[in-house]
């Protein structure tokens, strides 16, 4: 017997969600897009109207594209770079000093691909204090990025990172430890 047909009208966020979407969506354009690239705390404001929880000194660029400002927690002075993509249907959280760099893709869902309606599967994402994503890399949902770790330029994260650690690659691993100096 054949599975069922999938129903590829449907979608799996309820129509509330969907207006309060595209009601963002609108907002974003006129309001965030067009503000100057200083106008931080402008942004700042208008990510905390619409529920984001941010805290002080963060730096927030136009160019960022988050898909809902209400699953979004950035701790004091994180920052996410233009071009940065935050899909958010579950939590994002930044830690203290988090740096998200320009291009990052940061997904919090996908599909479960072994059921026939590929329904939706949301999972947090969390990314601890110092620790530093590179430009166009990808985190996937579910994955923790370790309190001071780096993860390189293009990397796609498909499991949680440790603590204080460089990794890079695909699929991302550690290739060495990371130390500081004051």
């Amino acid at each position: 017997m054949a599975p069922p047909e999938p129903d590829i009208r449907s979608s799996p966020f309820p129509l509330r969600q969907q207006l309060a979407r595209l009601g963002w969506q609108t907002f974003c354009a006129v309001f965030m897009r067009l503000s100057p690239r200083p106008f931080h705390g402008w942004r700042s404001f208008c990510l905390r109207l619409w529920g984001a929880r941010i805290g002080a000194g963060c730096r927030i660029y136009p160019g960022v594209i988050i898909w809902a400002p209400w699953n979004l927690e950035c701790a004091e002075n994180a920052c996410v770079g233009d071009g940065a993509e935050l899909y958010n249907p579950a939590l994002i959280s930044l830690g203290e000093r988090a740096i998200v760099s320009q291009g990052a893709f940061l997904c919090t869902a996908s599909h479960d691909y072994e059921k026939v309606l590929f329904p939706l599967v949301a999972k947090a994402i969390r990314v601890g204090r110092d620790a530093w994503i590179g430009a166009r890399a990808m985190v996937l949902p579910g994955c923790e990025i370790g309190e001071g770790s780096v993860i390189g330029l293009g990397s796609v994260v498909t499991r949680s990172t440790p603590p204080w650690s460089v990794c890079a690659g695909n699929p991302c691993r550690v290739v060495r430890e990371r130390y500081t100096r004051e």
